[in-house]
Parts: structure tokens; sequence; C-alpha cells
């Protein structure tokens, strides 16, 4: 079969067996960019458009704070985390902020958080953490 000019057909072979392999099918018919919100970007801004709190699964218990966000870029809303204690307090409705994902496998939730699978980096274009701990002010909008 794979004689001395079997080659051309291995070749053609392989090119068709590549299309069983998800990684590759779904790099080639650009999946990830089409389902994302984010379209394939690591980090987006995004205007809050309400505070909603998140029960956790099972076996946990718990309320995560969240915010409801719409994209600039494409106008997509997603839900995404506030992370550690009080940031939600500094964070108001129409507050311009920067999501990045959680860093969930195959871009998913983390963890107890159902469905959600960005959080917040920046209120304002200044670090959250940053206001959190009182070093810097949130500009005012």
């Amino acid at each position: 079969m794979a004689g001395e000019f079997g080659a051309r057909k291995l070749k053609k072979d392989r090119k068709r067996f590549r299309w069983r392999e998800f990684k590759y099918r779904s790099r080639v018919l650009k999946l990830k960019k089409r389902k994302d919100p984010l379209e394939g970007a690591p980090m987006a801004t995004g205007i809050v458009l309400e505070k909603r709190i998140v029960e956790q699964k099972q076996p946990h218990s718990g309320l995560i704070k969240c915010v409801r966000v719409r994209l600039i870029k494409n106008g997509k809303q997603v839900t995404a985390h506030v992370p550690l204690t009080g940031a939600i307090n500094h964070i108001s409705e129409h507050d311009q902020v920067v999501i990045a994902g959680m860093g969930g496998s195959q871009g998913g939730a983390v963890g107890s958080m159902a469905g959600v699978k960005y959080k917040v980096t920046k209120v304002n274009n200044i670090d959250l953490e940053m206001i959190r701990t009182g070093k810097k002010q949130k500009t005012v909008r």
C-alpha cells in the first residue's frame, strides 16, 4: 500500500483524517472566535448594566458577587465575577470595566460558580485591587 510512490496517498489520507481531531477542526473552522463573546481576545471592556448575586453550586453554599456587563466591541452581555471581599462596593452601574477569563478548562466556569466565566480586573481604567486597598481613587465618570 505505502510503496515507493505511496506518499501522495498517505498525504491525502492524513489530510482527510485530521478532520476527526476536535482541536484541528475547531481551529480551522474558527469555532472559538464565533462562540466566544470575547472573540478570542484575552480581555475586553464593557459597561456595567447591573449588580447581581449568584448562588453557588452544590455542595457549597454562599452568594457570589457578580456584575452583568455589556461588551463594547460587539454588544454581547456576560456575567463577570467581582473577586475579593468588599470589591463589589466600589463598582456602580454605568462604570466601564475590563473583564478577563477566569481560567477554567476549555474557557468554562471555575469551581462552584455556575455560568460565570469572567472576572473584573479594572474599573474606569484603574486596577480593582488598588481601589479596594485604598491606594488609588476610582475616577468618577
